[in-house]
């Protein structure tokens, strides 16, 4: 199945489960795709001693997982891209959409 996953908090434990359920699709053999919007932009600072969506994200990215990010979302904030946040407009996370059999959000 191709799973794309929208994430728009920085809320550390919503961010940690959001990216620990790509992980898991990926070890299950899904296709996935990440798309960081709004406040999930913030992905890379977003760490906790219980809930570390930064740690999440790097083992997401290491086992070849595809991450989007809203240009837009980046630059409001005063961020540049990144390897984690890579700049992507919203053509690419309708793109994402488009591709995916199903897109859950957090």
């Amino acid at each position: 199945m191709k799973l794309g996953i929208i994430i728009e908090t920085n809320d550390a434990e919503k961010a940690w489960n959001a990216v620990r359920f790509a992980n898991t699709a990926l070890k299950a053999g899904h296709e996935t795709k990440i798309f960081l919007m709004s406040a999930g932009v913030e992905i890379e600072s977003i760490t906790h001693e219980k809930y570390d969506a930064k740690k999440q994200i790097d083992q997401y990215i290491e086992h070849g997982g595809t991450v989007l990010a809203c240009g837009t979302c980046i630059k409001s904030r005063g961020q540049e891209g990144s390897e984690v946040c890579p700049i992507s407009t919203m053509n690419d996370c309708l793109g994402m959409v488009e591709w995916a059999d199903k897109v859950v959000t957090f």
